[in-house]
């Protein structure tokens, strides 16, 4: 057993029994009682982007600044982007716990200063600040369900996550145009505080995790030349084709700093005692392969978030007043598909076909969409978005727990910080390619000329999904490379198995 993952201590009478991966599990009751306030940490940075993005200009509007109004996004997404590997091994080095308290504390503090902020600079300071927070929720929240949960039964579980993920995604809009209607523009920030104390104080009394009193040398050359080669990747993400061209010199400058930063960032994690992103991670090829598709699934996610409710909007005629509710057609069928996907693979440790089930119905919904004109119905989106919808639900939230499954147990905030890393890498290259490509597509068109307009929106959204397509058929191809590997835990059965059962980590190399 690692430093790091010790044998827990006795179950106190007064909290849910915790237990560590490779031990029985603990009751299903008292499990899913302890990830609820983790979780509801996790929805916090989910509703967040969604509620600030809809009171935008409100916010313009009172602190002016609207040529910095991209930075208010950009700051939480660089910073977030930057700080999730960090706060992943920070957590395999000292307490799981303490650690996910810190980015939640973090996290409010951000949020209150953004409330209070007077200027648009000093709003994307904070912003800044509420990023570096939220890094350390997704990945704290996934790390500790790895903890507690033995990939063989976190299936059980993986209804939570999605739910946590349907919440978020369609909760965002309808909250923000409700403060943004009813009440100043400060409470989308304000907002965070009340759900934030209780996740900070279920979090603190329900959980209970080994922690690690050794001596460690932490890794700050590989953190300096990660975070360098990251925020580089996502400026060349933010700013090519909208702010500056892609042949600039600033996109070219960032894309050099990246090169040269990732470089640096390979030679030091080769040599460091305790590297920030253990490279052994990715002699495992379901390590690798997982990454990779939560690469694909922060493609897809980005990209029907932004561009579906905009084409329902302004060619389907919706109301903006409902534009989460929008995104009903597939987040339901997410929700129920991983819901059963994850009963199935903790009944049977069977996973690959999830992957391959995935992939295929991803690009069927993608190619679907890539046909949209200004004359298509509501039916055939819904359709197409109930495609995308069981794609994500039967392996986005596998992506996590096959790599978890992949590495030692000492390793788990490494691995989920890298996944979480290529999910919101993905988001933001995908962002950024579909914004070039839409921003061709109608570009000279103007609303005044209200037929025109309509076909070029509805081809650039069908230009985004064939892109979306492809990406998708590419993670479709990926599937059929995951390694079956036995999945670390107990079976479902009658008896509980003994704890000797665990099978080894996936270590392969091929």
């Amino acid at each position: 057993m690692s430093r790091t993952e010790k044998e827990p201590a006795p179950e106190r009478p007064t909290r849910p029994a915790v237990t560590s991966p490779a031990a029985p599990s603990s009751p299903e009751r008292s499990v899913r009682l302890v990830l609820a306030g983790v979780l509801l940490a996790m929805l916090l940075a989910m509703l967040d982007n969604a509620i600030v993005g809809t009171a935008m200009p409100t916010i313009v509007g009172d602190l002016g600044g609207l040529k910095q109004v991209a930075w208010v996004v950009t700051a939480y997404t660089l910073l977030s982007a930057i700080s999730t590997p960090v706060w992943g091994k920070l957590g395999d080095l000292f307490s799981r716990k303490t650690v996910f308290l810190t980015s939640i504390v973090v996290f409010l503090a951000g949020s209150v200063l953004a409330g209070a902020a007077w200027s648009m600079p000093a709003l994307i300071g904070f912003r800044a600040l509420q990023g570096l927070g939220a890094g350390g929720l997704a990945v704290g929240a996934f790390s500790i369900i790895g903890a507690l949960v033995p990939p063989r039964e976190r299936g059980r579980y993986q209804g939570m996550t999605a739910s946590v993920m349907v919440v978020g995604t369609i909760g965002g809009p309808l909250l923000g145009g409700v403060i943004t209607d009813g009440l100043d523009w400060r409470w989308a920030f304000y907002l965070n505080v009340p759900l934030g104390l209780v996740a900070l104080a279920w979090c603190w009394w329900m959980l209970d995790l080994p922690v690690s009193r050794a001596k460690v040398r932490i890794d700050y050359a590989g953190i300096v030349a990660l975070s360098t080669a990251i925020a580089s990747v996502v400026l060349v993400a933010t700013w090519g084709g909208v702010d500056y061209a892609w042949t600039s010199a600033q996109v070219l400058g960032a894309a050099g700093v990246a090169a040269v930063a990732l470089a640096a960032f390979l030679a030091i994690e080769r040599r460091a005692v305790e590297p920030v992103v253990p490279l052994k991670l990715f002699r495992s090829r379901n390590m690798t392969l997982s990454s990779l598709s939560a690469l694909v699934y922060g493609v897809v996610m980005f990209g029907a978030v932004l561009y579906l409710p905009l084409f329902q909007q302004t060619v389907q005629g919706a109301s903006a007043a409902s534009s989460g509710l929008l995104l009903l057609p597939m987040m339901v069928p997410m929700l129920v598909v991983a819901q059963v996907t994850g009963r199935t693979m903790s009944a049977t440790g069977r996973y690959r076909i999830f992957f391959v089930l995935g992939g295929a119905f991803l690009t069927a919904g993608a190619a679907l969409l890539a046909t949209v004109d200004a004359g298509t119905g509501r039916l055939a989106t819904g359709l197409a978005m109930a495609l995308l919808g069981a794609g994500l639900g039967f392996a986005a939230q596998l992506s996590t727990t096959i790599a978890l499954n992949s590495v030692e147990p000492k390793d788990m905030g490494a691995a989920s910080g890298a996944v979480t890393l290529f999910r919101t890498v993905g988001g933001s290259l995908g962002v950024a390619a579909f914004g070039s490509i839409f921003t061709r597509a109608v570009a000279g068109r103007t609303p005044a000329d209200k037929g025109a307009y309509l076909d070029a929106f509805a081809g650039g959204t069908g230009q985004v999904f064939l892109a979306v397509a492809v990406v998708c058929a590419a993670g479709f191809v990926l599937a059929w490379f995951f390694k079956e590997v036995p999945l670390r835990g107990k079976a479902p059965a009658p008896a509980p198995a003994p704890a000797s059962a665990s099978a080894p980590a996936d270590t392969s190399a091929s």
